[in-house]
């Protein structure tokens, strides 16, 4: 394959993000002058919140190319030429993870994080509970498993990268990688939100060419589903499942009914739990830019995660067997497109991937940082002045990037483990805890802290054991343990809310 074809496109890709990197930079300095004028939080709320600025559709298009990471493009495409059907229903629910997020929480979300001048999560939980004790365990979980995830963003891309143009793993890790830190740490929420928008569009565009060219090598859509009828399900061994298993919701059972259940936890309305996601509620102008961003993300988030799920069973009608050396199912989309594809081709729709792999990197990184820079350092002591505000942010953003490249250089074994983890993880230290908080009155610190610790053993146990749960995910009875917790701790609580905590439910 001519790698000088395949490269060309992502070059004038990463030019394109950095040049709209400088010009949102340039917005972002002048925002930041007017929010010290007006006193509404100066460097700060526009560094890590845009100043609260997002148009519904770069709103919606954030919050899709945030959810939608490298393993939208690799591992999930991968499993389903694997499995086949089942695990396009298992994917299904990602498709409402905008409309549960935004619908859920993004009208009081907005309104209470202005009322309270928050930028960040943690923030609002701070308001809520007035329990430093809480803030800290919530700003730490974000930066551990933030930190880790990122790491393994970077590794999936990487892998991608050196799989399809030959660079070496390190080389191709400093390339985007460097590029993403670089851009996030110089221009905050408001240049992860742009390049957000534009890897959005890339992201489905890719989609759209690499459905087509698949489409395109299996003969057209009649000869695709007239072979593919009777196909099987492939296990991890490359062995065969029974014929017709491939076009089944469960897989031939392979995916257990109660699996796909779960599936309405994890990727569903978890999701709504995800402070990365979260923020963004923080994040727009008006309530008409929220209703145009429920209405587009749902749109777009569903046609991405359900079409490139489907992109995997596309797969199948143009690579029926276990490809000789194919490691994992990982690497089957690299495989298709270096192997059957025009190399132009191939490497305008390698921009997908890529786009995938930075958007939720940027994302994550600028919510890390906000962990350590705004979190924990309003924790330490009196207000730190604008100007030390933002070399402490840009510091900050830039040195978690560059320890979580260094990670993703030569990952250790647990790395791997804690990424599995790190979704249910997250859920599981913010969804109950910041939309008990929202809506119950009588929800306490004790509680969100004891349901806290409480789901994430819970998890971690069931995770590292491995009993038979009926063929149920293990954040299931976690998110179970945890909500009994905090509605135990809520029921015998007797203190009225004061303070802070008392604006979050207004006498009407």
């Amino acid at each position: 394959m001519n790698v000088l074809l395949l490269v060309l496109p992502n070059a004038v890709f990463f030019v394109a993000l950095m040049l709209l990197t400088l010009r949102a930079e340039r917005a972002s300095r002048a925002a930041a002058m007017e929010d010290r004028a007006a006193k509404r939080g100066g460097f700060g709320l526009e560094y890590f919140l845009g100043s609260r600025s997002l148009s519904g559709v770069v709103l919606a298009m954030t919050l899709t190319a945030t959810y939608g990471s490298v393993s939208s493009f690799v591992s999930g495409p991968g499993v389903a030429w694997q499995l086949g059907l089942g695990w396009v229903v298992f994917a299904a629910p990602q498709m409402l993870a905008g409309f549960f997020l935004l619908g859920l929480l993004g009208r009081k979300t907005a309104l209470l994080s202005r009322a309270f001048n928050a930028v960040t999560v943690v923030d609002l939980i701070r308001a809520r509970y007035a329990s430093k004790t809480l803030a800290v365990l919530s700003a730490l979980a974000l930066l551990l498993f933030f930190t880790v995830m990122i790491a393994g963003q970077f590794v999936g891309g990487a892998a991608v990268l050196a799989t399809t143009t030959g660079l070496p793993h390190a080389a191709g890790l400093l390339v985007f990688g460097g590029l993403t830190v670089l851009y996030t740490a110089f221009g905050g929420f408001r240049a992860v939100a742009v390049t957000d928008t534009l890897c959005a569009v890339l992201m489905v565009a890719g989609m759209l060419i690499l459905g087509g060219e698949l489409l395109s090598l299996a003969g057209g859509w009649d000869a695709f589903t007239a072979g593919i009828a009777s196909a099987s399900t492939l296990n991890a061994s490359g062995a065969t499942g029974a014929a017709g298993s491939f076009m089944t919701p469960d897989a031939g059972g392979l995916l257990p009914w109660p699996l796909l259940l779960s599936a309405w936890v994890l990727v569903g309305f978890g999701t709504a739990g995800l402070p990365q996601s979260i923020v963004r509620a923080m994040s727009y102008r008006t309530s008409a830019d929220l209703h145009q961003a429920i209405r587009v993300g749902t749109l777009v988030c569903g046609a991405l995660m359900i079409g490139m799920t489907f992109i995997g069973v596309l797969a199948r009608g143009v690579v029926s067997a276990w490809p000789e050396g194919l490691p994992t199912t990982d690497h089957l989309i690299p495989y298709v497109l270096t192997q059957h594809m025009n190399p132009f081709v191939a490497g305008v729709t390698l921009i997908g991937p890529l786009a995938a792999t930075m958007s939720t990197v940027s994302s994550l990184l600028i919510a890390a940082a906000s962990a350590v820079v705004h979190d924990l350092l309003k924790l330490t002591g009196p207000e730190v002045e604008d100007v030390r505000v933002k070399r402490i942010a840009r510091f900050g953003t830039g040195a978690l990037g560059v320890a979580a490249l260094l990670i993703a250089l030569d990952p250790p074994s647990i790395v791997a483990w804690i990424n599995l983890a790190a979704f249910g993880g997250l859920e599981l230290t913010f969804l109950i805890p910041f939309v008990g908080g929202l809506y119950w009155r009588r929800a306490s610190a004790a509680g969100a802290v004891a349901a806290i610790v409480s789901g994430l053993l819970t998890y971690g146990a069931l995770l590292l054991v491995k009993p038979d749960l009926g063929g149920w995910h293990p954040v299931v009875p976690a998110f179970v343990v945890e909500a009994l917790v905090f509605a135990a701790f809520g029921v015998l609580n007797r203190k009225s809310l004061e303070g802070e905590a008392a604006r979050f439910f207004p006498r009407r």
